[in-house]
């Protein structure tokens, strides 16, 4: 077995998107190929409606997959293909948008005005780029969640692990999303297959990360006026941490404890050519999509 090394970590930056919705991008719009097969990770939390409710109007897709993970809140959500329906607390939206699909999607707050969710998007391979647009919508009920003996919890999107698999399937990249929620003060360890890309996000709480320069992943502490301080640089609250090559990562939970997605997925290793929501290999294929845009012909006819 071997450890991860901590690549890199970062703060998400604070970004608009959509018709006015504030949001922290985690990644996006950078380097394609820093965590192939995934593209933008965004987390669109906020307790401010106003910052959120004008949402993300008709928009286009085509070439990705986008994972929507809701926590708090609601996001209703309609598409050129005639579906329509609402996200809750704890469920997820695999869409695939293949050749394209138009789409929308609104969030609005729970009962305090608080919302909270993710988006992620997955490349799509050049063979499967035209494929048929689909969604997968998964209720928070059906996705498994397993209590280990320390209490550490882990919810199991997609992908297997424990001896769970994931409602969310037939994907591309042949990803693993957990939601793994980590006690204060414990220990623990997850593997992750040594062929997967891999990153941890950090949302609630905070902890350490185990890296190749300090194996063991122990807080260190000092006294100091008679407290007891934590001097590791524990990645909490919104923040990404991208992992090398291995087949484990270890984290420590702070005082708090830690809550983080711990997200994996095979690489494609294709060329990328990339204009806001649409993802093609070729700037001819980019340039197509462009037209088919502007000529009506951007929806494929079913099949």
């Amino acid at each position: 077995m071997s450890l991860r090394p901590t690549i890199e970590t970062r703060k998400a930056q604070p970004t608009m998107e959509g018709a006015g919705v504030h949001l922290h991008r985690a990644f996006g719009f950078q380097d394609p190929t820093e965590l192939d097969p995934f593209l933008l990770f965004d987390d669109f939390r906020n307790d401010v409606p106003e910052h959120f409710e004008k949402g993300f109007p008709w928009h286009p897709h085509r070439g990705i997959e986008t994972i929507t993970y809701v926590l708090e809140g609601t996001v209703e959500h309609s598409d050129s293909l005639g579906n329509s329906g609402t996200l809750g607390a704890g469920s997820v939206q695999w869409m695939t948008a293949g050749s394209g699909i138009l789409h929308q999607e609104m969030p609005h707050g729970n009962a305090r005005g608080q919302m909270h969710g993710f988006q992620l998007w997955g490349n799509l391979p050049s063979d499967q780029k035209m494929t048929a647009p689909r969604y997968q919508d998964i209720e928070g009920s059906d996705i498994p969640e397993i209590t280990d003996d320390d209490g550490t919890r882990v919810r199991v999107i997609t992908g297997e692990f424990w001896g769970q698999k994931g409602p969310v399937d037939g994907i591309a990249a042949d990803p693993q999303y957990l939601d793994i929620s980590v006690p204060a003060g414990v220990k623990k360890t997850f593997k992750i297959d040594t062929y997967r890309r891999a990153f941890a996000y950090v949302f609630q709480g905070a902890g350490a990360f185990a890296d190749a320069s300090d194996p063991s992943g122990v807080l260190l502490e000092k006294e100091v006026a008679g407290q007891e301080l934590n001097i590791r640089d524990l990645s909490g609250d919104r923040t990404l941490i991208r992992f090398g090559t291995g087949d484990e990562v270890t984290v420590q939970a702070g005082p708090e404890g830690i809550r983080f997605l711990l997200i994996s997925g095979a690489p494609i290793n294709e060329p990328v050519a990339w204009h806001g929501p649409i993802v093609m290999n070729t700037q001819a294929e980019l340039q197509q999509a462009m037209r088919d845009l502007r000529n009506g012909t951007f929806i494929q006819p079913a099949h």
